[in-house]
């Protein structure tokens, strides 16, 4: 198993899931296209397209940070056509990019609305609609979405208090869905990949729970494992999956969860849009209302 020469376009990987999935994927001498907006560093948001890119070619792969916000067609458009240039294709696309704002429809502002949909659903719409035509000439292409399952989960529990988010973050499955089917023919994967439980992100530090959930959660490395693994599985054969971290890596051999906790013997909190009756997680993980001890 190896992604060695592979060209990976990664939306918003210049931090969190985004940048652990690069780096996992770098380790093998892959390419990365950073696809992110962060040029300089901020006060709340740690890195930057160009410290990610740093990290990925410390790790063994070859980096092209663009400046891309995939709510502007051209700027899409243009990283396309650059990492292509640049690289001479693009084997997977990773759809990362999200914005989060969990507040009931009366009180979300629409220009918030707006920028989540405008990222997650719309964003995942083009940037995917642009990779398609390089996609095409890959041997083993995917499209990944970090985005929640569609089967049995269109409950109100969901979207009850954060109606926007979850219109634009279910979006980019609804995507994965129709993508999977209008592609399948041509041999390109298309899967969504979504957590059982919180992931220490910048997300999590500053908008869904500070410091006491960033304890309680898993690492952005168990993302990254589950997303490498499905890199490498026959595109042709294994597309239209909607895909929880840890019983999909469970499914793949690994036994030792210990390894993924943002901060051990914090017991783990469990995550949105995971939905009711999902297969156990792996022995020792056992279910505690709605946090995973």
């Amino acid at each position: 198993m190896s992604l060695k020469g592979k060209t990976l376009f990664i939306t918003g990987a210049s931090r969190g899931i985004g940048l652990a999935i690069a780096l996992k994927c770098a380790r093998d001498g892959a390419n990365i296209a950073i696809a992110a907006k962060t040029e300089t560093a901020q006060p709340k948001l740690e890195g930057t397209i160009y410290s990610a890119a740093e990290q990925i070619e410390k790790a063994g792969g070859k980096a092209l940070p663009l400046v891309v916000d995939v709510r502007d067609e051209d700027a899409v458009k243009a990283g396309i056509d650059k990492t292509v240039q640049t690289f001479g294709g693009i084997d997977i696309l990773m759809n990362n990019a999200s914005a989060v704002s969990r507040t009931p429809v009366a009180e979300t502002d629409m220009k918030r609305y707006d920028l989540m949909n405008g990222i997650n659903t719309r964003g995942t719409f083009m940037v995917s609609k642009y990779a398609i035509p390089h996609l095409a000439k890959a041997a083993n292409p995917h499209i990944l979405m970090n985005s929640p399952p569609l089967d049995a989960n269109m409950k109100e529990k969901w979207f009850a208090g954060n109606t926007g988010y979850s219109i634009a973050k279910f979006g980019m499955s609804l995507v994965a869905l129709g993508l999977a089917g209008e592609l399948r023919e041509q041999g390109i994967a298309v899967n969504a990949l979504w957590p059982r439980v919180t992931i220490a992100t910048a997300a999590i530090m500053n908008l869904l729970g500070g410091e006491r959930v960033m304890r309680m959660s898993r690492t952005p490395e168990i993302m990254a494992d589950a997303a490498y693994a499905i890199f490498h599985k026959p595109a042709k054969t294994f597309t239209g999956n909607f895909i929880i971290d840890d019983t999909f890596l469970y499914g793949e051999g690994v036994t030792d969860f210990e390894k993924y906790r943002a901060m051990p013997g914090e017991p783990l909190a469990g995550t949105f849009f995971v939905p009711d009756g999902d297969p156990q997680p792996p022995p020792g993980v056992t279910v505690t209302g709605k946090r995973w001890d």
